[in-house]
């Protein structure tokens, strides 16, 4: 994958930023081409996965890095957005990274379903050659959702 994204932040991993990151993200799906209800998807899996980062892979501590890009992706008519977010947590093993079992009522443990759910794909990995941990997903718009074509 290309790194040159034409959007890229890095974030301190603070709770109260995550609302300026929401609205950044609503902007940039509405560009390229998301709206709606495919466009609050991507910002909710976005703001699981960072609140995931912030709560679980750096224990609540406020002044670690996470790093946010975004590019616009186009399949045949339909357009939408890649994500990826990369922190310096330990390093787990992608393929134990899920949901608690839904059956189970309590409160948490819900955010990989609902990115999962959210999002057309979601894939974990080992951040290459660095520590840390890497998550990518991507959202097309649905059909009956596709707005006219923007900037």
């Amino acid at each position: 994958m290309q790194d040159n994204a034409p959007f890229a932040i890095q974030i301190a991993s603070q709770p109260r930023l995550l609302c300026a990151v929401r609205d950044a993200v609503e902007r940039l799906a509405g560009q390229w081409g998301l709206a709606g209800e495919d466009a609050g998807r991507v910002v909710l899996a976005v703001d699981e996965a960072l609140a995931n980062v912030i709560r679980h892979g750096y224990r609540g501590q406020e002044d670690r890095p996470i790093w946010l890009k975004l590019w616009p992706i186009q399949q045949g008519d339909r357009r939408g957005i890649r994500v990826v977010i990369e922190d310096e947590c330990e390093p787990v093993d992608p393929a134990t990274i899920k949901g608690r079992d839904l059956d189970e009522i309590r409160p948490g443990g819900l955010g990989t379903h609902i990115m999962r759910k959210a999002m057309d794909r979601v894939e974990y990995s080992r951040r290459v050659d660095q520590a840390g941990m890497r998550v990518e997903m991507e959202k097309l718009n649905s059909p009956a959702e596709a707005p006219a074509q923007k900037g």
